[in-house]
């Protein structure tokens, strides 16, 4: 644990003004250069606070005169000390929501958007025929066509975390950042199971052209396109030989082309983490022709697929009705960020409250801080992803 110097930090602070020097502690805390848990609450308060010391001692009720953050008539300057703690806060939460078992999270693409809910227009689909231009003639334009998609409308999510004049006093700053890192966590888990929810079909919030379909169909099942195919465990090569000869099957709606797919990424319970491992990360396979009682070794072609396990990728299928043996044999294959969206208003932000609220003298709450985000997965194209399952 590095030692921190309060008083540099002050000094830092009067010199180099608010801004840079929660820019440069923002900096230190994201590459791992100091720890949310490396600080304490009550040091920071006594070195940043002007008589930090006494302010820290009129925290303790038993002070004939107990401490009001705003005193009448002469305001106590708490903002050094407010803004520092909030970007401890604020990395604690964030480090926690970024937890590397939501990978979901990271799998699909991220469009900022102000609207509730938007209606995606896709382009025409262009002729063969229209391309052609003849000598002195106007080139053809590219416009939007009646297609559209419609994503559902967002939703906020929140929590709170609260400084207490305990956790000052007492210098609980553990359990200030425990409480922080289960604020960010929760709000984490919450946003990879909504999309995880879209992405293995549990929820269907595809509509195109004012019509919702469902995510995937069977062969034989009637839809649109088929991107489901069961009895096909993940075993060797020819399972994903199989998943791949779906997306040469996919046709444009609007001109009966075939969509141009190169499948990218794979996505396994971790019931298959070694086994797609094995299958996708061999420097080598064999193949025997039928009949041949000799095999022939080539380079793994399947090398350049990104492999990403989930354990709560098996939570969710089973929480969709699937039974646990089956949900341990489910795999998605495709490009995620083509077929899935996350569409967001605004990403985890993290606001604090304005000093000597009326929770200071109703809770002996110091300071409050927000932390939320609001979005919704959507899908964009279902073309792009196949689901297989044993």
């Amino acid at each position: 644990m590095p030692a921190i110097s309060y008083r540099e930090l002050r000094r830092r602070y009067e010199l180099d003004g608010a801004e840079k020097t929660i820019h440069h502690l923002s900096e230190a805390l994201e590459k791992k250069h100091l720890r949310p848990d490396d600080f304490s609450l009550r040091d920071l308060a006594e070195s940043l606070i002007p008589e930090g010391r006494q302010w820290v001692k009129a925290l303790d009720p038993r002070q004939s005169s107990p401490v009001s953050i705003m005193e009448a008539g002469d305001a106590v300057d708490v903002t050094a000390f407010l803004n520092v703690t909030g970007q401890i806060i604020y990395a604690q939460i964030l480090e926690t929501y970024r937890h590397e078992a939501f990978v979901a999270s990271r799998l699909v693409r991220t469009i900022p958007t102000r609207l509730d809910g938007e209606k995606i227009p896709g382009t025409s689909g262009i002729p063969e025929t229209m391309t052609e231009v003849l000598p002195g003639m106007p080139y053809p334009h590219v416009g939007f066509s009646e297609r559209y998609v419609e994503t559902p409308s967002t939703t906020k999510h929140g929590l709170i975390v609260a400084v207490t004049r305990e956790a000052i006093f007492f210098d609980r700053t553990h359990i200030v950042l425990r409480q922080a890192a289960e604020v960010g966590e929760t709000l984490g888990r919450l946003k990879e199971k909504r999309i995880l929810d879209v992405i293995i079909g549990a929820v269907n919030t595809y509509r195109e052209n004012g019509v919702a379909y469902n995510t995937y169909y069977a062969a034989g099942s009637g839809g649109p396109w088929v991107n489901v195919l069961a009895n096909n465990p993940l075993e060797d090569w020819t399972s994903v030989d199989r998943a791949e000869q779906l997306f040469s099957e996919m046709t444009d709606p609007l001109t009966g082309e075939p969509i141009l797919i190169r499948p990218n990424t794979v996505l396994v319970p971790s019931a298959l983490r070694h086994t797609a491992r094995r299958v996708f990360h061999a420097t080598a396979i064999s193949f025997a022709p039928d009949g041949s009682a000799t095999a022939t070794t080539f380079a793994n072609p399947l090398s350049d697929y990104r492999v990403w396990d989930s354990q709560l990728l098996y939570q969710r299928i089973v929480a969709s009705g699937v039974s646990a043996e089956v949900a341990k044999t489910w795999w998605l294959i495709g490009d995620f960020a083509r077929a899935f969206a996350y569409m967001e208003n605004w990403p985890l932000t993290v606001t604090q409250s304005a000093p000597g609220s009326e929770a200071d003298f109703t809770q002996d709450i110091v300071v409050r801080f927000k932390a939320s985000e609001r979005g919704t997965a959507a899908v964009l194209d279902p073309r792009y992803v196949v689901r297989c399952s044993g």
